[in-house]
């Protein structure tokens, strides 16, 4: 194989990433060119993203790749988190802010479409985790706020595929970031006009969705001009950055569930086709697309934002790294405090460490007082957190049996999360590589202009690329005494 060159726009809830990859003899080697922080901004009390300061980074990751010596690409891919897009006018400029779903104006707001189509009807048509981030709660909360946005908007563009317009001026619309809104359908693979229409969302502003690994048009000329790269094919990579992860992950057969670990956990199997049924629905599992038209059959868990926010809340932690955040807390006792991740306070609390205390305080817990007591806590209750999914996934999908789980992404460096999953599940965990999206970002590029052949083939080069480093269990019996008593913690909801 020739050697191939290609650029991942990696962007996340917290930093974004230019990463250079090349591809070269089944291997694939990654260099990272820079990092900038991504965080949401509060604006005059609406939390919005700062897409053009976005913008302006990607294209200085061009020009240090080309400075760096690397002027001819064969593909460039943006992949971001889910559900957030921006409104366009008919002159492509942004009608309002792009908000963060962490944004406030749609709490609440479910029940009141539950009006308008119930809950399970929603979620038969979809197979999406019914969540209030979701776009279509986000749309919704527009259309009922009175303000006539939507004469004004020509078309909705989802973040990386916003992104693929500035570097190209081609809009489109890339069928794993759409499969995130709560508006596709994932049966009839199409808008669902039912759903657009009982939340007043027009259908004219989305475009046609197209498959995940189609070349979406070629760097525009202001752009190679600006940067000094030549022009190269953009690709609607899986531009929701966990369809990307899931690419990636270096499995072999089919018994194997996974972990895309970062600000949010994302848990869940492969499938061949979307499991819709009483369980899932039951169990709010969502739906989403993968490469090669699959589905992705996961959960979202709120991951490491708790441990994001602890120290974003307590200035003075922040001084510790992760790496010592993580030894403080192999000292303090065990399970001392446990939580529910997915209580509803914990999704964009005014003071993280504050909300565990007043968790705790109402489960008759000892509340943690030390940064270490915190950060167990946290560890703790996300692996016990983990094999509740695991075991919900057993029983949604009970022909398949899963004796392994694939941990990737940056919560991979926590050795002690991993060794707790591994111990709360009662299965191995391998965990690695740590930049799996960046890496799936490139490799389905690879695929979309033909030097990869598969998705067998992408975790073939993974594998064969990185170090991995396997979990076994531990203290199995303990843990599942503290399970019992977690479960009866999720039972009291909120």
């Amino acid at each position: 194989m020739s050697i191939k060159r290609f650029i991942a726009f990696d962007l996340g809830a917290e930093s974004g990433r230019t990463i250079l990859g090349t591809l070269e003899n089944g291997k694939i080697e990654i260099r990272e060119l820079n990092r900038f922080q991504t965080g949401y901004v509060d604006l005059n009390g609406a939390f919005v993203w700062n897409l053009i300061g976005f913008y302006d980074s990607l294209k200085e990751g061009l020009k240090i790749c080309a400075d760096y010596g690397v002027k001819i690409l064969d593909g460039i891919g943006v992949d971001t988190w889910g559900v957030d897009f921006v409104l366009l006018d008919s002159d492509g400029n942004l009608v309002g802010m792009p908000y963060s779903y962490r944004d406030k104006r749609t709490n609440g707001i479910m029940d009141s479409f539950f009006n308008e189509m119930p809950k399970k009807e929603l979620y038969q048509r979809t197979g999406i985790q019914v969540m209030q981030i979701n776009s279509l709660f986000q749309l919704y909360s527009i259309a009922k706020s009175g303000i006539p946005y939507f004469d004004l908007v020509h078309d909705l563009l989802f973040i990386p595929d916003y992104f693929t317009y500035l570097f190209t001026g081609n809009k489109v619309c890339e069928f794993s970031i759409a499969s995130t809104s709560q508006m596709y359908n994932s049966i009839n693979k199409k808008w669902d006009e039912s759903i657009l229409d009982a939340a007043g969302i027009p259908i004219s502003i989305l475009h046609k969705v197209i498959p995940s690994g189609t070349i979406a048009g070629y760097l525009s000329d202001n752009i190679c001009t600006e940067t000094g790269i030549i022009k190269a094919p953009v690709i609607a990579t899986a531009g929701h950055d966990t369809g990307s992860a899931i690419a990636a992950v270096p499995a072999e057969g089919t018994d194997w569930a996974y972990i895309s670990s970062g600000t949010w956990s994302l848990m869940g199997i492969e499938s061949e086709r979307p499991i819709i049924t009483d369980e899932t629905y039951k169990y709010n599992f969502s739906n989403e697309g993968g490469v090669g038209d699959t589905a992705r059959i996961l959960k979202n868990i709120m991951g490491l934002w708790l441990i994001q926010q602890c120290r974003k809340s307590r200035a003075k932690d922040c001084s510790y790294s992760y790496a010592e955040l993580t030894q403080m807390a192999q000292k303090e006792e065990p399970f001392r405090s446990i939580i529910d991740p997915d209580y509803s306070a914990f999704l964009n609390p005014d003071d993280m460490p504050v909300e565990i205390a007043n968790y705790c305080r109402k489960t008759n817990q000892p509340i943690p007082k030390t940064p270490g007591q915190f950060m167990r806590c946290i560890v703790e209750s996300l692996a016990l957190k983990y094999r509740m999914v695991m075991n919900q996934i057993k029983e949604i999908n009970p022909s398949q049996p899963y004796n392994k789980i694939h941990i990737i992404g940056g919560g991979t460096q926590n050795e002690m999360l991993s060794q707790f999953t591994a111990d709360a599940a009662n299965m191995e965990v391998v965990a690695g590589p740590i930049e799996s999206t960046a890496v799936g970002n490139i490799l389905i590029q690879a695929m979309a202009v033909g030097c990869v052949k598969s998705r067998d083939e992408i975790r073939e080069i993974v594998r064969n690329s990185f170090s991995l480093k396997s979990y076994k269990p531990q203290n199995v019996d303990v843990w599942n005494n503290v399970y019992s008593r977690f479960l009866k913690l999720v039972e009291l909801g909120d």
